[in-house]
């Protein structure tokens, strides 16, 4: 391993692309020490510090601090972080099935790519415009912004966090273009990756290996060992469902050409277990996270405080109880077969396949074929959307069982984790495919890392 680190500094252009993704990651995290003008930050630290945890506002609050990479304790001009690119890019692609002009352009290669891209980019600024809107009135509502200043707060938020999110926008792409790796991902894993600290931070304050230390209420030694089991369980099993692969053996048609025979190759095919990567588990939180705000926010209403129905509701949603997790493990399977549906083409596939004279073994080219893709995705997106459902309700049964904040819990071993693995093992393996074009050794001795055949 040493040898293949320094072997990435051996290789010019290699070492330069990865200082250049750190310099420009570096600068990502300085932003968010930038404040907005106008806001009491001494005021917004300590409501933070005090704010509670376990209710769905702060829950919903942790979830966007997570996928963000910044703090509500202060009001940064990078508050907003990626998002609401990745959700404009979610936007785009959904409407890319039901507009006819947007699905044609999708159909025209690299041109239509960046056409998309482009839109993406001018959708990203009201989203902002929004988000920042609404984040301001947040802060605002509680009374952190300076006495008298809550019209110039309100402009000079807005247009400080939207530009914030552009510029970071604009990291992403400068990433994609000079340094390696994808820009955005990498992004959204470097503000996962710098909470973690605190969260082991707060584990170690909290920890106390004494014998009884556990009915004491504090986390003893038992306890440790589960969370780092369930450290262990999560990211072996990321690394498993991220590369894991269905090789569908592909014919190609062999061809007279004068004298010779030219095709006639056989190769595969591979089909992720996991399509939709993480995207199954945000869209499932992002829904999950309305019911028990509603039902919160009608339980503060004089005429429904007493309202056994409401009282039932809110345990029922719950993010402890059996109901919230069950259906909320449903949502994950459920979007999970959306985004496949989205993304993977077996009639565009098998129309490519017959264009390029290959065909599947046993399989008529063109609808038959379509149909058997289809059906072997149906099979294994069920096996990784069932582990991804497993995945999400890790940190709610840690904090269960062993009494760990939510807050820690959610950081070693739940989403945020597994988008660290994810980004971190596509990274190395284009680090990898750099090495072993210039005749380096890769990270693996005993070859390039590859996926696991399901």
């Amino acid at each position: 391993m040493l040898g293949t680190v320094v072997n990435i500094f051996r290789i010019q252009d290699l070492r330069n692309k990865v200082l250049f993704t750190l310099a420009l990651l570096i600068i990502y995290r300085v932003g968010f020490h930038i404040p907005v003008p106008g806001f009491d930050h001494k005021k917004i630290a300590e409501a933070a510090d005090t704010r509670e945890t376990e209710s769905p506002l702060g829950r919903a609050a942790e979830l966007m601090q997570m996928f963000t990479g910044g703090t509500l304790q202060q009001s940064s001009l990078f508050g907003l972080g990626i998002m609401p690119y990745i959700t404009s890019s979610i936007i785009l692609m959904l409407l890319g099935e039901v507009i006819p002009a947007l699905k044609k352009l999708r159909q025209e290669g690299q041109t239509g790519y960046k056409k998309i891209q482009e839109y993406t980019r001018y959708l990203t600024v009201p989203i902002c415009v929004v988000q920042s809107v609404m984040f301001m009135n947040l802060l605002g509502g509680t009374g952190q912004m300076y006495e008298g200043m809550y019209v110039q707060a309100m402009i000079m938020g807005v247009l400080g966090m939207t530009a914030g999110t552009i510029f970071l926008m604009w990291l992403g792409e400068q990433i994609d273009e000079y340094g390696i790796g994808n820009g955005i991902s990498l992004i959204i894993m470097a503000g996962i990756v710098s909470r973690m600290p605190w969260a082991i931070m707060e584990l170690w304050k909290r920890v106390d290996i004494r014998v009884g230390a556990s009915a004491s209420g504090a986390i003893g030694l038992d306890k440790v060992v589960f969370l780092v089991a369930a450290f262990v369980f999560v990211v072996a099993g990321a690394i498993l469902i991220t590369q894991g692969q269905r090789r569908i053996p592909i014919q190609q048609a062999k061809q007279m050409r004068g004298r010779r025979v030219y095709g006639g190759q056989r190769h595969y095919l591979p089909l992720r277990v996991n399509h939709g990567g993480v995207m199954p588990i945000i869209f499932a939180s992002s829904f999950m996270m309305f019911p028990p705000i509603i039902f919160g926010q009608l339980g503060r209403i004089e005429s429904l405080k007493n309202s056994s129905i409401l009282d039932t509701l809110q345990g029922a949603f719950g993010f402890r109880s059996y109901t919230y997790n069950i259906l909320y493990m449903l949502l994950i399977f459920l979007f999970a077969y959306f985004w496949v549906t989205v993304q993977f083409q077996p009639k565009e596939m098998a129309k490519n396949l017959r264009d390029s004279g290959s065909f599947i073994p046993g399989l008529r080219p063109g609808r038959r074929t379509a149909e058997y893709l289809e059906t072997v995705m149906t099979r294994i997106t069920y096996f990784g959307a069932a582990f991804l459902a497993l995945i999400a309700v890790v940190p709610s049964l840690v904090t269960v069982l062993s009494g760990i904040p939510w807050r820690v819990s959610n950081f070693l071993g739940g989403t945020g984790l597994l988008i660290v693995v994810s980004v971190s093992l596509d990274l190395v393996q284009k680090i990898e495919a750099n090495l072993l074009m210039r005749s380096y050794e890769g990270f693996s001795g005993t070859g390039r890392i590859k996926g696991a055949y399901a």
